[in-house]
């Protein structure tokens, strides 16, 4: 019996050491089974970048296929007349979207999170070619900027420069030229602010083989920095050393008539514009003249006689005509994306001195550094030596055009050069001097709405100078509406009659563009003033081309020497001068005379 217990008590430390054996196996097996789990999912994600990598090989060979179709696109945009996508054929869109879709719904963990991403993106796609297709138009831009084509050797212009105010100075700069001062200043706000591309702009802008070689103006510190700027190798092109610079002249009828200048860039005061261009034209020198083109409706009248019966090449100073967005506008408009349009809305909006016309007073301004009865020549009110009118001369009428001439004349040649709408059937004006009570004799609040019977179309121009509220340049159509400045926007109508079928279908949402384009836009500029902000915003300063930032006045100053060169006509030469200036000028009436303004096509004069 003792035997038999102690037998039982021997065996209990062998068992107690057997199960904790096993117990042990147990664990030690735990992180083999780990290692395995661990395995299948190393090998579930590895299948699933695959999986990836397979959508991404789809996606990249689409990519492909699209590429080698904008390709053949040639003939497309010559029969359309614009550059043009060739559509991509609905079922082919559709098989590849059916089969990216069918892929993603095999990936395990991040599937569901792709597949939702991914199937919203490919269904938006989807929706820009089906709405592109219908449009029968392509958000393409000009890949590369267009280098100058001639006929024969790009001989020397020899330039000279009338009126080097604030104006005249930017043209000049346009032109290839800067004051010292000017450079060290932009160097400056380009080390202070990368973004601050001014410098780089004008550096990089195409040298235009031209010499300013004369430069007038009545207040002696501007034309001496004419001088200086003509002067200057830190330009397109320079770094052969100093230039041997312009020569001042006193009077600009010894300016056109020397032997050492082939054409003119007139920036004066209105006033000015008509007299000068005829002597200059007339003593077979080209004019590229500042807008508004004349003061009064009789100059305009004797400046085109002038100008087409000496044959010399004239462009009238609206930048915009170089702005890409205008362009691809005038496209937009002429395929009838809009619908019919029936009401254009544009307008200004500036809320600063500057912008109002209050300009700075120069210090060395006065009597003996001023000539002041040249300033004033055949305007209709004499007055004696002031400085506030010489400074701020776009405050009175009796040497400007006030809001029509000065700011509506871009707005009314941007709309005419995307519709064509020519000269108005009438016009009703009003407004009033609300804000700058400072003696001026010109409106800062002024609206004009003209009427174009012919087209079923009104035209409204409304502006302020004591508010800065954005507000953009609208072509309301049945079907679409369209925003235009340096970039444009295509919104549909809700009640629109030809995207019905697709707003039905959810392919449109009216809520969102229909098509938005930006010229090349590939960074982001800083502008460095309230009035360089409102022009920047109406697409009066820059364009984008193949990705570069290019000055308007730039290229519209380089269309001018080029057909100089070449021959034919430039973009806004005397006829579109003379639509600008008649339809500002019967604002003007309407606005001073306090009654509707009518224009008649066959006698040529305003009843």
């Amino acid at each position: 019996m003792n035997q038999k217990k102690n037998k039982k008590s021997s065996d209990k430390p062998g068992k107690k050491s057997a199960k904790k054996k096993k117990l042990t196996g147990k664990i030690s097996k735990k992180p083999a089974k780990k290692e395995k789990v661990t395995g299948k999912i190393s090998k579930k994600l590895a299948k699933k970048e695959k999986i990836i990598d397979k959508i991404s090989k789809k996606i990249a060979k689409k990519e492909e296929q699209i590429s080698r179709e904008k390709e053949k696109t040639f003939k497309i945009e010559k029969a359309n007349g614009m550059a043009g996508e060739k559509p991509t054929k609905k079922e082919d869109v559709n098989l590849e979207r059916r089969d990216i879709l069918k892929g993603l719904a095999t990936i395990p963990v991040f599937g569901p999170f792709l597949y939702a991403f991914l199937k919203k993106k490919l269904s938006d796609d989807f929706k820009k070619k089906e709405i592109l297709a219908e449009l029968g138009i392509s958000k393409k831009t000009p890949e590369v900027l267009p280098k100058t084509d001639l006929k024969k050797s790009r001989e020397l212009i020899r330039l000279g420069i009338i009126g080097f105010g604030g104006r005249g100075e930017a043209l000049v700069h346009a032109a290839g030229f800067a004051h010292p001062d000017w450079i060290e200043k932009k160097k400056k706000q380009a080390k202070d602010n990368k973004l601050n591309k001014g410098l780089e702009t004008f550096l990089t802008q195409e040298d235009l083989n031209i010499a300013l070689t004369g430069v007038c103006d009545v207040f002696d510190v501007r034309a001496e920095r004419g001088i200086a700027a003509s002067k200057n190798d830190i330009r397109p092109g320079g770094g052969s050393g100093l230039l041997k610079g312009a020569r001042r002249y006193i009077n600009y009828q010894d300016l056109i008539q020397s032997n050492d200048v082939d054409a003119v860039i007139i920036a004066t005061p209105d006033h000015w514009h008509t007299q000068m261009t005829i002597d200059a034209v007339n003593a077979g020198k080209h004019v590229y003249l500042e807008k508004c083109m004349t003061r009064t409706i009789d100059e305009t009248f004797k400046i085109t006689e002038a100008v087409k019966n000496t044959g010399r090449v004239f462009q009238l100073g609206h930048q915009g005509r170089q702005q890409d967005s205008f362009r691809k506008a005038k496209q937009i408009a002429e395929k009838n994306i809009l619908g019919k349009i029936t009401l254009v809305e544009t307008t200004t909006n500036r809320n600063s001195p500057n912008g109002a016309w209050v300009y700075e007073i120069h210090d060395e301004g006065s009597p003996e550094t001023i000539d002041w009865e040249q300033f004033q020549g055949a305007t209709p009110n004499k007055a004696p030596f002031n400085l506030e009118r010489f400074f701020r001369w776009r405050c009175w009428f009796d040497y400007g055009t006030g809001l029509s001439g000065d700011l509506l004349s871009h707005e009314y040649d941007a709309v005419n050069q995307i519709l064509e709408l020519g000269i108005p059937k009438s016009v009703v004006a009003s407004g009033g001097i609300y804000f700058f009570q400072d003696g001026r004799d010109v409106p800062d609040v002024f609206q004009a709405v003209y009427e174009y019977p012919d087209r079923d179309l009104t035209l409204i121009y409304s502006a302020t100078l004591a508010s800065g509220r954005n507000r953009g340049k609208i072509f309301m159509g049945h079907d679409a509406s369209m925003e235009v400045g340096s970039s444009l926007t295509v919104t549909a109508d809700w009640e629109s009659t030809r995207y019905k079928e697709k707003i039905m279908n959810n392919i449109i949402n009216t809520s969102l563009p229909l098509f938005t384009y930006q010229p090349g836009l590939k960074g982001i500029d800083t502008v460095t003033s309230a009035t360089e902000r409102y022009f920047a915003t109406r697409g009066l300063m820059y364009t984008l081309k193949g990705g570069r930032r290019v000055n308007t006045t730039h290229l519209h100053i380089k269309e001018w020497l080029d057909r100089i060169r070449n021959g034919g006509q430039t973009s806004c030469n005397i006829d579109r001068g003379f639509e600008e200036a008649i339809t500002c000028h019967m604002a003007t009436i309407s606005y001073l005379e306090g009654r509707k303004v009518e224009w008649n096509p066959v006698e040529k004069k305003i009843v």
